[in-house]
């Protein structure tokens, strides 16, 4: 799945401090649905909100930059302390740069995960760029990684799990839970 060589991805993923996050798509399946009286509802994967919390924990940044606006969105990111969230950016390249500028990193110190055409400006820019398995398929021809899992179904979790890996962190993240 994978476009770039696998030992190279994990090279990538050993330099990330900051992980990037499109909403639609990614952290939810891209279906936005309206009650009746017009709220907007989300529904977000539980495993890619712990993979978010464990890299967190490892001292990985995490942003979230959308271009839309939900106050679902933004209880989600504040229930998993994320601390980064830009909405309704009408282009993302600048808010990406606004976000790495003030995490005072590099962009090859950085992961992005996307699924659109609206991503891509930001995915060029990055150490390590990511689309999830549904993602629209040209687009998958310019990032280094495809997801085994679709937006919304795990995609986030593979990619926390991913960089916990090649930062040598997954281990001391799990301590808690194995009692150790």
């Amino acid at each position: 799945m994978a476009k770039t060589d696998p030992h190279i991805v994990l090279e990538k993923a050993a330099k990330v401090r900051l992980l990037v996050l499109d909403v639609d798509g990614v952290m939810t399946d891209g279906r936005i649905v309206y009650t009746n009286d017009g709220a907007q509802i989300h529904a977000f994967h539980v495993h890619d909100g712990l993979g978010v919390k464990l890299l967190m924990k490892a001292g990985v940044d995490v942003a979230v930059i959308s271009s839309r606006a939900s106050s679902a969105v933004e209880r989600r990111v504040s229930e998993l302390g994320i601390g980064i969230l830009r909405q309704g950016v009408s282009g993302k390249l600048p808010a990406y740069e606004e976000v790495r500028d003030g995490c005072m990193v590099h962009d090859d110190e950085v992961c992005a995960i996307g699924d659109d055409w609206v991503d891509l400006p930001v995915l060029l820019r990055v150490g390590l760029s990511v689309a999830v398995r549904d993602a629209r398929s040209p687009l998958q021809d310019y990032v280094d990684y495809v997801t085994g899992c679709p937006g919304g179904g795990g995609a986030v979790r593979e990619v926390c799990d991913l960089i916990l890996r090649a930062r040598q962190a997954w281990g001391r993240c799990l301590e808690p839970y194995l009692g150790a």
